[in-house]
This record gives C-alpha cells, structure tokens and sequence, in this order.
C-alpha cells in the first residue's frame, strides 16, 4: 500500500512514474467501490491524533489516507465524483468509504473534537457537497441502523400475531384455574 503521510514541516515526498502509477490505480480501485468521499485539511494535527483517527475509520470501513492532490485528480477523473477535483487545494485527506455515511460520520465527529482538522467538502456520485452538506451527511443513519429499523418495523406484526394467539389459550388457562378456585372455596 502506497501513501503519503506528511506532517506539519515535513517535506513532500517525490514518487517516481511507476509508484505514482500505483497510487492512482490504489485509489481507483477504492473510488470504484465508493458511494462517499470526504476531504479534510488535517494542518497542525499531531501523529498521535492522526493515528487515532485512522484507527477510527479502520473500525469503520472508511479508506483514510492522506494523498497528493493531483494523484488523486488523476484516480477520480471520468467518474461519478469528479466534480470534487475543483476542491482539492492544499494538503488534504481523504476518506473514501463504500457505505454513504461511514466517512462522513468518523471525520466529522473527529472535526468535533478537533478543531485543527476542518472538512473542506464532499462527493456522493454525481453529487458534490460542501461542508454543510458532509456534516448532514453525517447525521443520517447508517445503512446498518436503516436495516435493523426496517427489520423491526417488519417484525412487529408478526410478533403481534403470536402474542395474540398465545392469550387465547392463555386466557382459558385463567378461566379454569378461576373457576378451580371458585369450586374449591
């Protein structure tokens, strides 16, 4: 895996043609698989800052690296998200995630607590967004969460049912037990 990481006063490190070349089909790949990516100017964060938000979005399945820009021009161009290119100035990471939200979510909450790390903009397929457009991003749910409410909301009447042929039964249970006692005193 081929990726930069630059901190504050490092210098840019140079890729010969066939390293760039790896670069650019590492992140087509990953661009090809994407429903979201998020940009994020990471200036003045510390190592071990940057170390936990990668851990963050490894949990998440988010792709989070920091590239150059014009590797990454070159790896979105002719896609659905190549609107973004006019966004990529300056020394940026992106997250890329195959879930709409997920890089939305972990870079956005780690901007909260951060105040170095800023969200400069955002892409769903043919769709750019700016940086209130990625933090609304970030406020819908998850996939996972929208499944498990769809699944609950289809289960309910089913559950329902059950519980209503289990009182029939039930409620004979009590009538004879009532009248047992009634019998009996």
């Amino acid at each position: 895996m081929l990726y930069l990481t630059l901190t504050e006063g490092e210098k840019t490190l140079s890729l010969n043609l066939t390293e760039k070349k790896a670069v650019v089909a590492e992140v087509s790949e990953q661009v090809a698989s994407a429903q979201a990516i998020v940009l994020a100017e990471y200036r003045g964060l510390s190592v071990t800052q940057i170390t936990t938000l990668r851990a963050e979005a490894r949990k998440a399945g988010v792709y989070l690296r920091v590239l150059k820009n014009t590797l990454v021009r070159r790896a979105i161009d002719g896609t659905p998200f190549s609107g973004l290119s006019n966004d990529m100035v300056g020394p940026l990471m992106f997250g890329i995630s195959a879930d709409p939200v997920a890089a939305a979510k972990v870079m956005n909450s780690f901007a909260k607590t951060n105040d170095k790390f800023v969200i400069k903009a955002g892409a769903m397929p043919n769709e750019v967004l700016d940086q209130a457009g990625v933090k609304a991003l970030a406020s819908m749910p998850s996939r996972e969460e929208l499944l498990s409410k769809l699944l609950g909301t289809m289960q309910a009447p089913v559950v329902k049912f059950v519980q209503t042929l289990n009182e029939v039964p039930t409620k004979f249970v009590r009538c004879l037990a009532a009248v047992n006692d009634q019998k009996t005193a």
